[in-house]
């Protein structure tokens, strides 16, 4: 049957309640959030004479909770209007509103028997044939079905979704043997594409899949930090971005977990998998249990593996808990030959290699904390899951890894893999020995662009279910590629269409880059029908190369100055212009030229996670690469009679001058980066490149035409001007911003307003182009602008001066 998600009731508004309630509105679902009726008024409350059957004491407990969710930060919502799809109540007056939801989620307590009789109220009011769903993460999910109707069985499951719901991607379906096979390939699929989850099916063992592995993990490397006398500092250098993991690695995100969450997961397992070969491993070490005692839980106690505190001079500044004393010291530098050696490997499966042989501590840690879990995960086949693959999906999903660790033994080598466990007394499952016996050598392969697993009862390689709406391009580049240079990759996608990469730092743009793009659309304009432009990076772009600006302007290459903002300006231009569609697919950090590349595309189909802005005030210059021109432009598309036109520049020129950033795909239409029927938002950023596609396909299909130039643009001159300045000396006056800050203000306001004319004109972008790149030139001329590029250059800082 065909069913639809129109709205669904979360049951329990404590944090994660909360949280996965402000996600499924972000994704346009209605929500019902319950909670429990207060059984005591507040001394407020007594205040005001209100009642315990007052409606604002009755939804006291969830109306609070969704508020403390809508103050966290990072946010738990893409943009302010998405609370207006959650309607609260509790259990006792709104448990009958369930009857019209299509989907009920139990979040409460983690207490069996609470969980059963929120149950019975459920059965009661719940509509045959709609989901029921718990997120638990510690109760066997089968206990949970026992006793209920033949209709809520088949319908039940587990659904556990990781903190923060919106930004973690993993969620865990865990059916019961009642569980219809139609409901958990529905859950699997709308998890993945409503969603934007990875989803993991997984066995209803205790912690399920990511938890067992990554506790387990967590765990043994606490013990192991005793035995190799390991300072806090080491360990989150070692396991930190270096091993593609997380900034905050180890001991930090405990810090922000919570210790005592850890904690419980870690007894949880050794009481519930007492056949767990590595059982010993989840017994707390006695520095822990030290912190247990001390309440030195973490962030929510001020103080755990870090404690934040100030110095003499008043400064913050962030201690380290020394392991063998467990009292707090300065943080101490860590030095490593084995980490100094990956820095200039860009590839994570290369840099595997130099950490398993490292001569030094890294090193050491590294083989020996891997031999432990490569022989865990292998253990974990076929109790935890039946294959491989989910075990490394769980764990970059829910924690983060850029590589799960049967691909981290991929990158090893699986059969020096082994060599490394035997040094450290472990040892393989017998299976994988079976398959190297068999002349496999890999736990996966890539054959013809798809990737394949090796299957453990069939001893063959299967493709990856669920991958089929991917396009990931580390599985095609070596067979597809049309062009490439030091900056860029052009591969094709299939179908007439291209996708152009980009593999600099971070994505910057440079030359590069820019020739890469210009060569993109000539090559596509001959032969093909569409382009995307995307990448599998962290980031779509950090924005031009600074670096090379503030060279050239520190040697006043004028000339080589103007010509590489012309040639950024041309590639825009190029992009908006061509005779064939252009499809940008930004996610994550899209800034500066990045975003501008994204204003002048035929359409953005862009990430729900995607961090939009343009940047440049912060390095004292203005967007040089037709952004400033485009913000003129679209405030004059704006203007309508009547209206103060005054204020719809003054609204974009503020976008530019307060640097903004969204914080969501969503929030960048509302920041005015994204046009209104010119983008898409793609939830799961594993199918954004496909995405991309079909909109490049639609484009073509619909018989994509050649834009004009734009000669029409609406320019305020001196009326603009006046708003500009006097808006920047008041800020001055009022040391909001410094004399520098007042300089770019101006300068940009001179661009968008079409210089000092003497009444509004009609003007070309062309006219704007000039004008922007003539500002931009000067600004890269000023002291003050050179040592805020240097800042960020050298410190990563933007320096305000």
């Amino acid at each position: 049957m065909k069913r639809i998600i129109r709205k669904v009731a979360v049951l329990g508004s404590g944090i994660m309640g909360s949280r996965i309630a402000c996600h499924f509105a972000n994704i346009g679902v209605e929500v019902l959030l319950l909670d429990m009726v207060p059984k005591e008024l507040l001394a407020d409350e007594q205040a005001k004479g209100l009642t315990l059957e007052h409606p604002k004491v009755r939804n006291r407990i969830v109306d609070t909770a969704l508020q403390n969710t809508l103050k966290s930060n990072p946010s738990a919502v893409y943009n302010k209007t998405v609370i207006n799809k959650i309607k609260t109540g509790n259990f006792t007056d709104h448990m009958k509103d369930i009857a019209s939801c299509d989907w009920t989620i139990e979040v409460v307590v983690e207490n069996l028997e609470i969980k059963k009789k929120v149950y019975d109220q459920v059965e009661q009011y719940r509509k045959p044939g709609t989901l029921i769903t718990s997120n638990t993460s510690g109760i066997p999910i089968h206990m949970m079905a026992e006793g209920r109707s033949d209709d809520f069985k088949k319908h039940f499951c587990g659904t556990h979704f990781f903190n923060p719901p919106r930004y973690l991607k993993l969620l865990e379906i865990i059916p019961t043997p009642h569980t219809d096979t139609a409901i958990v390939d529905f859950l699997m699929h709308y998890g993945d594409l409503y969603l934007g989850k990875t989803t993991v099916l997984c066995k209803d063992t205790p912690a399920f899949i990511a938890n067992r592995v990554g506790v387990y993990s967590i765990m043994a490397l606490l013990h192991l930090v005793e035995k190799m006398d390991l300072t806090v500092e080491e360990v989150d250098k070692f396991t930190g971005p270096a091993l593609g993991r997380p900034k905050s690695a180890t001991f930090r995100t405990t810090d922000v977990v919570g210790l005592d969450t850890m904690i419980n997961v870690s007894n949880g397992l050794y009481q519930n998998a007492p056949d767990d070969e590595a059982r010993d491993k989840f017994v707390l070490p006695e520095y822990v249990k030290h912190m247990q005692a001390n309440n030195w839980l973490g962030d929510k106690t001020k103080q755990g593996f870090y404690k934040k505190t100030k110095d003499a001079d008043g400064k913050s500044e962030i201690l380290a808990l020394d392991l063998k004393t467990l009292t707090y010291r300065k943080q101490e530098k860590v030095k490593s030959a084995t980490l100094e050696a990956t820095k200039p490997i860009e590839n994570l499966a290369e840099r595997m290699k130099v950490f398993a042989n490292g001569k030094d501590k890294a090193g050491e840690f590294f083989r020996i904390s891997f031999a432990g879990l490569f022989e865990y995960v292998s253990n974990r086949i076929p109790e935890i899951s039946d294959e491989l693959f989910r075990i490394d999906d769980a764990m970059r999903a829910g924690f983060g890894w850029e590589l799960g660790p049967y691909e981290v033994w991929d990158a090893v080598g699986v059969a020096e893999g082994i060599a490394i466990m035997q040094q450290h007394s472990h040892q393989p499952a017998a299976w994988v020995k079976e398959m190297l016996d068999a002349g496999n050598t890999s736990f996966y392969k890539v054959e013809n662009g798809v990737k394949k697993y090796y299957d453990i009862p069939s001893k063959s390689y299967k493709v990856i279910p669920g991958r089929e709406a991917f396009i990931i391009l580390d599985n095609i580049r070596s067979s597809k590629t049309v062009w490439k240079n030091a900056g860029t990759t052009l591969t094709d996608l299939g179908d007439g269409i291209l996708n152009l990469e980009f593999h600099t730092k971070m994505n910057t743009i440079g030359g590069e880059v820019l020739t890469g793009i210009n060569k993109a659309i000539d090559i596509a304009e001959k032969d093909f029908r569409g382009l995307v432009i995307g990448n599998d990076g962290a980031n779509f772009s950090a924005g031009a190369n600074v670096g090379m600006i503030f060279m050239m302007a520190v040697e006043q290459e004028w000339d080589e100055v103007n010509m590489a903002i012309k040639l950024f300006q041309n590639t825009s231009m190029r992009i908006r212009y061509s005779s064939i569609p252009v499809i940008l697919a930004p996610h994550n950090l899209t800034l500066g030229g990045g975003c501008e590349f994204c204003l002048h595309a035929d359409h953005v189909q862009l990430s729900a996670e995607t961090y939009m802005g343009l940047v440049e005030f912060g390095v004292g210059l203005i967007p040089g690469g037709g952004g400033s021109k485009e913000f003129a432009l679209r405030a004059s598309d704006e203007f309508t009679d009547g209206q103060i036109e005054q204020n719809v520049l003054k609204d974009r020129f503020l976008t530019i001058g307060m640097a903004k950033v969204s914080t969501s795909g969503l929030e960048a239409y509302d920041l005015g980066y994204l046009q209104k029927d010119k983008f898409s938002i793609s939830m799961n950023r594993n199918r954004l490149i496909a995405d991309a596609k079909e909109k490049a396909l639609e484009l073509a299909n619909n018989g994509y035409t050649q834009p004009v130039r734009r000669t029409d643009i609406k320019v305020l001159g001196k009326s603009g001007l006046g708003m500009v300045y006097a808006g920047a000396n008041t800020m001055k006056s009022g040391n909001y911003i410094s004399e520098h800050d007042q300089k770019i203000s101006q300068k940009l306001g001179y661009v968008m307003c079409g210089g000092d004319l003497s009444a509004p004109t009609l003007v070309s972008e062309q006219y704007l182009l000039d004008l922007e790149r003539e500002a931009f030139l000067s600004l890269c001329g000023e002291k003050k602008t050179l040592e805020r590029i240097q800042s960020i250059i050298t410190k990563g800082k933007p320096l305000r001066n």
